[in-house]
């Protein structure tokens, strides 16, 4: 159960770094931040303009 989570954890990590490379934000960047926080990241990637 407990590498499952981890695995939906990095998969989300994953889709928010392209989801900010196609809204012009640097996808390193969201990647790591998504680690950290997660679906709050998602939120806020889905929230923010394109640049």
């Amino acid at each position: 159960m407990e590498n499952e989570f981890f695995v939906g954890w990095g998969t989300l990590a994953l889709i928010n770094a392209g989801l900010a490379q196609g809204k012009n934000r640097s996808g390193l960047n969201w990647f790591l931040l998504s680690l950290l926080l997660g679906p709050i990241a998602t939120f806020l990637l889905v929230i923010s303009e394109k640049r």
